[in-house]
């Protein structure tokens, strides 16, 4: 795993170089730094605005008691569209708009989801939308006690009792 990360990390820039290239060739220099500033710009509000709307569903979902992992999800899908959008060059771009489309989160939700089902993870999501988040009840009986308050022997732990 670290050699293919390695190795994306060593590409990427070499794709952009690539392409900067070409796109520099074909509508020259200064319309291609205007074009990477407005990607970049439009790309962050677009960010902010899909980041405002998932943090107020994430809150709903909160509200009424259930955990948001759909919203966390778009979340750091979003933050990763943001880091995309902000990074110089054409191919984050894409990746970056890519990851702003709810299609494309919603299939790599439904992706995650799947995996993480094979792997046996207790996967929490809203109703209607999958496995519901699972409740164990564990049957006991308990007491107050107070600090200043003596346990007897049979409450004691084990390697307590004398």
């Amino acid at each position: 795993m670290p050699l293919l990360i390695l190795a994306i990390l060593i590409a990427i820039p070499l794709i952009e170089v690539g392409i900067f290239i070409e796109v520099g060739d074909a509508i020259g220099l200064w319309p291609t730094i205007a074009l990477l500033v407005l990607t970049g710009v439009v790309g962050i509000w677009l960010v902010r605005v899909q980041g405002f709307y998932t943090l107020m569903q994430a809150r709903a979902q909160l509200a009424q008691g259930e955990v948001p992992t759909r919203e966390i999800f778009d979340g750091i899908c979003l933050a990763l569209a943001g880091l995309m959008l902000l990074l110089p060059g054409f191919a984050t771009d894409v990746i970056g708009v890519l990851l702003l489309l709810p299609p494309t989160r919603s299939y790599l939700f439904g992706r995650s989801r799947v995996r993480a089902q094979r792997r046996g993870a207790d996967v929490h999501t809203r109703p209607g939308r999958g496995p519901q988040h699972s409740t164990t009840t564990i049957e006991g009986e308990w007491q107050e006690v107070e600090d200043h308050q003596e346990l007897p022997p049979s409450s004691r732990p084990p390697e307590e009792r004398h």
